[in-house]
């Protein structure tokens, strides 16, 4: 007894074993954990169920009609529903998959309110593809499908494999277009190398791979030194920098053809 062992063992570890021995003799028997578990989650219940850590209803900020509807459609919850029955990371993540949204944040206000707080993706551009027209934003992600090219008629339009991965050279060209920007009906994207830049009057100016804002600039300076663009041309290439061409429209090939048959026949006569 004079030990400080065997006084630790008395005052310590037999009324632990003696406590651990008790509990799972009581334990042993089916019924009595079968109690002990439906207290558990009893209790459990009560405090999840409490009214301020109910929530009640969805708000969600920064998101239009349509865009607020797919984000329902995803995340049906049933209200009213304990915040303990709540996953926020997951319910942000699935949110955050949708197209149309840069940035997502939910977060359980007081009052029993589910607050997602949105930012939408802001778009730039309308990309045409075999998959129709779409919304495109300026990092080449595309928000929505439209309707038709009349419903957006303040976006610029491109087409062509590829165009959405390359949206900022497309506004770049768009924003360096200036005297051409009447004109321009759209950017064409081409074998995913290169852009075309379609005019009226079925024109079109070939960009090569690199340094195609340059290329487009330099046809505008000749167009107005010159008006190039004026005449009846078909295309401008300036694919190769060191070379650039122009191809005459058919219709001005032909009357050339008319007009040199005509001389001919009179220096023959």
């Amino acid at each position: 007894m004079l030990t400080p062992f065997f006084r630790l063992f008395l005052r310590v570890f037999l009324p632990f074993i003696v406590m651990f021995a008790v509990a799972g003799i009581w334990l042993s028997d089916q019924d009595r954990r079968d109690r002990l578990v439906m207290a558990f989650y009893d209790i459990r219940t009560s405090i999840e169920t409490r009214p301020e850590f109910m929530v009640n209803v969805m708000a969600i900020d920064g998101a239009g009609t349509s865009i607020a509807e797919d984000i329902r459609e995803i995340v049906p919850i049933d209200f009213p529903t304990s915040s303990f029955d709540l996953d926020l990371g997951q319910i942000q993540e699935r949110i955050a998959e949708l197209p149309a949204i840069e940035t997502v944040a939910v977060r359980i206000r007081p009052g029993g309110i589910l607050q997602v707080a949105v930012t939408e993706r802001d778009p730039v551009i309308l990309w045409r593809s075999r998959r129709g027209l779409a919304l495109v934003d300026a990092e080449g992600f595309v928000v929505a499908n439209a309707a038709s090219r009349r419903a957006h008629p303040d976006l610029p339009l491109m087409a062509g494999a590829g165009a959405e991965e390359q949206v900022k050279e497309a506004l770049a060209l768009f924003a360096a277009a200036g005297p051409l920007a009447g004109r321009m009906r759209g950017l064409v994207r081409i074998g995913e190398r290169r852009w075309d830049v379609v005019l009226d009057r079925q024109q079109r100016i070939l960009l090569p791979e690199t340094g195609a804002v340059q290329a487009l600039e330099r046809v505008i300076a000749l167009s107005q030194a010159q008006d190039m663009l004026a005449r009846d041309l078909a295309v401008v290439d300036m694919r190769l920098a060191a070379r650039p061409t122009i191809r005459i429209a058919a219709r001005s090939v032909e009357k050339w053809w008319q007009i040199r048959q005509i001389q001919v026949g009179r220096a023959e006569q």
